[in-house]
């Protein structure tokens, strides 16, 4: 009868009782205070794992906050609280939470997979609470992985006394291809002003100089080899993204410092202003670069989650209420069994 609308006029008994006062009758079929049997609720809550609570809703022609307020019941009785004891290498990254560079972080098991904590922001205030339900389990994270986030890496120093920082590659590898191969292409495209041809070769030649050799066909490939022997700097900034990438495939802590001194090396040799401002910039973050030679750790698979993260949340036309949310997303993630 899920296709019609039904009323029940239920006679509730009350009962007067001389220890507990007046009681009303329980009735084992109907889902407690609310208008609404135990059969409806359990609908509910199975339609909403699959579908936003707006089509639940029309569907079943109930109100939007009742379906809410059924699945927030759901949630809260039945996502496991997180085993914190056996933690110990942790994964933290940022999301889109609104339009309007407002942002959420997402702190999750890198052994499990499992979401451990959301929490509205990316400032040190904001992630702090994430380290205050860690509680006495901060002293036995070995490592995090991040992007170059102060923030991140301030609060885990402050929290995670035993724990090593661990820089995820892809993030920085991105970040040169922004701030020093968009900016020399820019540079040397600006250079050209004179020579037509030769600076529109340049200028539509960012995703060759962006993209790994490995993915380019081989037109692709010919055409890159081609802009790289006619514009030096370019050449430069190039080579320098490859061995730049060779910092994580270090076999070891020495070897990576020394990969590293090398690389900066030939950074200042090169004296262009983006790659001597990125260099300087990278100095800062050398611990955790030289780390993922002993913990191999990155956020790709917490990437992966933030992608269904936005599918979750365009399913739903966005979420109104942050913590339901959360809840959401800690549901769509519950781990893998170790």
């Amino acid at each position: 009868m899920i296709d019609r609308r039904l009323w029940l006029d239920v006679p509730v008994c009350r009962l007067r009782c001389g220890y507990c006062g007046i009681c009303t009758e329980h009735v084992p079929w109907l889902a407690g205070r609310r208008a609404m049997t135990q059969a409806l609720v359990t609908r509910v809550k199975a339609f909403v794992r699959q579908w936003p609570i707006r089509q639940v809703a029309r569907m079943l022609e109930l109100h939007w906050h009742t379906v809410k307020a059924i699945d927030v019941a759901r949630l809260a009785r039945e996502l496991p609280i997180p085993d914190r004891h056996g933690l110990r290498r942790l994964m933290m990254d940022e999301f889109a939470l609104h339009k309007g560079h407002r942002y959420a972080t997402v702190v999750a098991c890198a052994d499990t997979r499992q979401v451990l904590w959301v929490g509205e922001g990316r400032s040190r205030t904001a992630i702090r609470p994430s380290f205050e339900w860690l509680g006495s389990a901060c002293h036995q994270i070995e490592a995090v992985a991040m992007d170059m986030n102060t923030a991140f890496d301030l609060e885990v120093a402050a929290h995670c006394p035993n724990a090593a920082v661990v820089y995820d590659g892809f993030h920085v590898i991105a970040k040169f291809g922004r701030e020093v191969i968009d900016r020399v292409r820019v540079d040397q495209a600006n250079a050209l002003r004179g020579h037509a041809h030769a600076r529109r070769t340049v200028k539509r030649g960012r995703w060759l100089l962006l993209r790994n050799r490995e993915r380019l066909s081989t037109r692709q490939a010919v055409k890159l080899d081609e802009l790289l022997a006619a514009n030096t700097p370019l050449m430069q900034v190039y080579l320098l993204k490859t061995q730049l990438k060779e910092l994580w495939r270090a076999p070891s802590i020495e070897q990576a410092r020394q990969r590293w001194r090398e690389w900066h090396a030939m950074a200042l040799e090169t004296g262009l202003r983006p790659v001597l401002r990125f260099a300087r910039l990278l100095e800062r973050y050398v611990h955790g670069i030289v780390a993922s030679a002993q913990f191999r750790l990155n956020t790709s698979v917490l990437e992966g989650m933030n992608n269904r993260i936005k599918v979750i949340k365009r399913l739903a036309y966005g979420y109104r209420d942050s913590r339901y949310f959360f809840l959401k997303i800690r549901d769509a993630f519950p781990g893998n069994v170790r």
